[in-house]
């Protein structure tokens, strides 16, 4: 049975920076691509960033340059660095999996995940 299990979360001053971990088992991330989204409420889910099976990254507009998408294949597990936090940027952040082929990622959202984790909240204030 596949779990992906997201830690991390945190209420955080705007500036602050968290780190977001997605510990799987039952399958092996490096040969999945993998991604993180986020949803608001009262706003769809989004992508946030993305990285392949090749270890290439990609990543919302809003998040470039303050966010970083990476993959320890020894822990099998994702994480998501996020500096400089926004307001904005509060939600609840998912992780997910794919298995390629095919592996689509467009602007840091990662299409059609077979996987996904339970979320875990980040609230940022002002």
């Amino acid at each position: 049975q596949v779990h992906l299990v997201e830690s991390g979360g945190d209420s955080v001053q705007a500036g602050g920076s968290l780190r977001l971990s997605c510990v799987a088992s039952g399958i092996t991330l490096v040969n999945y691509c993998l991604g993180w989204f986020r949803q608001a409420p009262g706003k769809e889910r989004e992508g946030v960033a993305a990285i392949t099976n090749y270890g290439t990254t990609s990543y919302a507009y809003s998040v470039k340059g303050r966010f970083t998408i990476s993959r320890d294949n020894v822990k099998n597990t994702l994480y998501l660095q996020m500096n400089s936090l926004k307001p904005e940027d509060t939600a609840m952040y998912y992780c997910a999996a794919v298995l390629p082929p095919p592996c689509t990622v467009v602007a840091g959202a990662l299409y059609g995940p077979n996987y996904w984790g339970q979320g875990t909240q980040v609230t940022v204030s002002s």
